[in-house]
């Protein structure tokens, strides 16, 4: 047991907690409103809206999987600083509609607004579903970061004791989120970030001295390691493997729930816009984290004995933790370890008040009560993200982490599968609601048996052109049957000559977003 670890650990922990609570005294707004409860009654500037979707985009599990990705696999892991670049400018001129047109017409989640735009409850049931399913396993792998590195002060003990740690940070986070709303987050990821930037800073500078410079850290890398497998036999091999999942990821980001709730408490479309042209720099920072995946391994953290019993049970999911009790002294492991951790609790709130906010809305109130009042409404979003963060725990306590990886893969397969309705929706009413269910459903189904063809083991599908073997992201080319089906299914409704429901939205509504 590292106590000097520990003690720092717990006592950043405990101010997070009280800065979640005091939250709810931020800002303040009537907390029994939906607008206010889940979207902080959309009055966040440039700074903490910057704060708050870096803390919601680069996770916890971000921190330990992508240099776990690069320790075990090399430079493929390296796919996500491209995805987060092409992601910025997409962003950029797409979303601040969708906050303009939300804003007018009062809508909480994305699925609102597919309602509303196609005047079908139903194609808005299928976005808020796909949310929420492909939300859950995210949020599990949240704990799953704090679980590691809650292994790594070392706790040991089996059972119910081994999991009080991880049972009280969930009571915590449940506990605030509640009171607090999207206020909690958004301040708590000011303290997060801080910790973050400085833990990484100072790994980049005492890490490398430690292991004689860079040089000798690229040096002790395996040469397999250091780049991409060259196109060759009829195979594009790694190139298209690392192009397309850089792609899709970045059309994907965005549509997670949890990112468009915070670009929706933005309290204007150009503070959208500035925090698109600020973001970059937690690529940077990105870029320097997924390192520590080489510094790892040069550092030989994986053959040492004390580490054995660690990477047994987590994996190459340790290898940033062995690092940091490798080259630092016990308090700052505690700063790094609490960093991680806390890193966690503002994506799962967020995550959690997303889900609810899609449940409450979309499926709540459209399909079971309609006439249900604004704090009834506020009530069971927060009722629901309690019951939220329930069900990532049990993932935890109770399935094996490999189900929650597979389902997070699946995930990102299908909420790419809302891109047709969601963004497209911004910029033309052409598709018709049924051709756009349609191409859901055939997305969700052709990326599912993609997924399903490799074992689940991986989001990557090799498709055979002729003699020409393309590996790519399953996402990506479930995608583009999603899009034919809708065109198709679309243009047979226009030749038969039904007609579409009528659009609640106005064409002045996306044409005035310029100038939010």
């Amino acid at each position: 047991m590292n106590w000097t670890a520990t003690a720092v650990f717990v006592a950043l922990f405990v101010f997070v907690t009280i800065v979640g609570f005091v939250a709810a005294h931020w800002r303040r707004g009537d907390l029994a409103q939906l607008d206010e409860w889940g979207l902080a009654g959309r009055r966040f500037g440039t700074i903490v809206s910057w704060f708050l979707l870096g803390g919601d985009l680069y996770t916890a599990y971000t921190f330990i999987a992508v240099p776990a990705l690069v320790f075990g696999a090399g430079a493929i892991g390296f796919f996500a600083l491209p995805y987060t670049i092409l992601v910025f400018p997409f962003a950029f001129v797409v979303f601040p509609k969708l906050w303009q047109v939300s804003r007018k017409h009062g809508y909480v989640t994305a699925a609102d607004f597919v309602s509303a735009r196609y005047g079908s409850g139903w194609l808005g049931l299928a976005i808020a579903l796909t949310g929420i399913v492909a939300t859950m396993p995210y949020i599990a792998l949240q704990l799953v970061g704090i679980e590691v590195v809650i292994g790594a002060l070392g706790f040991h003990a089996t059972g119910w004791l081994g999991d009080l740690p991880l049972i009280i940070a969930f009571v915590i986070l449940a506990a605030y989120t509640y009171t607090s709303g999207l206020r909690a987050p958004a301040l708590i990821a000011i303290v997060k970030d801080t910790l973050i930037y400085l833990t990484i800073i100072a790994a980049l500078i005492v890490i490398p001295i430690r292991l004689g410079g860079m040089s000798h850290v690229f040096a002790a890398v395996p040469a397999a390691n250091l780049l991409l497998k060259p196109p060759s036999g009829g195979s594009l091999a790694g190139y298209s493997a690392y192009a397309t999942l850089a792609l899709g990821s970045a059309f994907a980001l965005f549509l997670y729930p949890h990112s468009i709730t915070a670009l929706l408490s933005a309290k204007s479309g150009n503070t959208i816009r500035r925090n698109m042209a600020l973001l970059p720099a937690y690529t940077l920072l990105l870029g320097l984290i997924a390192l520590l995946g080489y510094m790892a391994l040069a550092s030989g953290v994986k053959s040492m004995p004390q580490f054995a019993p660690y990477f047994a049970q987590y994996g190459t999911n340790f290898a940033v933790p062995a690092l940091f009790l490798y080259a630092f002294p016990s308090w700052f492991v505690g700063v790094a370890f609490a960093a991680i951790a806390i890193g966690a609790l503002v994506p799962a709130a967020i995550m959690s008040i997303a889900a609810a906010n899609l449940y409450t809305r979309n499926v709540h109130k459209e399909f079971l009560n309609r006439s249900v009042s604004a704090a009834q409404e506020t009530l069971i979003a927060k009722r629901v993200s309690l019951v939220v963060k329930l069900g990532a725990l049990f993932f935890v306590l109770f399935l094996p982490l490999q189900y929650a990886i597979q389902l997070q893969l699946l995930g990102g397969i299908w909420i790419i599968q809302t891109l047709p309705a969601i963004v497209l929706g911004l910029y033309t009413r052409w598709l018709d609601h049924r051709g756009l269910m349609i191409g859901w459903l055939a997305g969700i189904a052709v990326g599912t048996w993609m997924a399903a063809s490799t074992g689940f083991k991986s989001s990557v599908f090799a498709l055979h052109i002729g003699s020409l073997t393309m590996p790519g992201y399953a996402a990506l080319y479930s995608l583009i049957i999603n899009l034919v089906v809708a065109v198709l299914v679309t243009a047979l409704v226009k030749v038969l000559g039904m007609r579409s429901p009528s659009d609640a939205t106005q064409p002045e509504d996306y044409s005035d977003a310029v100038h939010s």
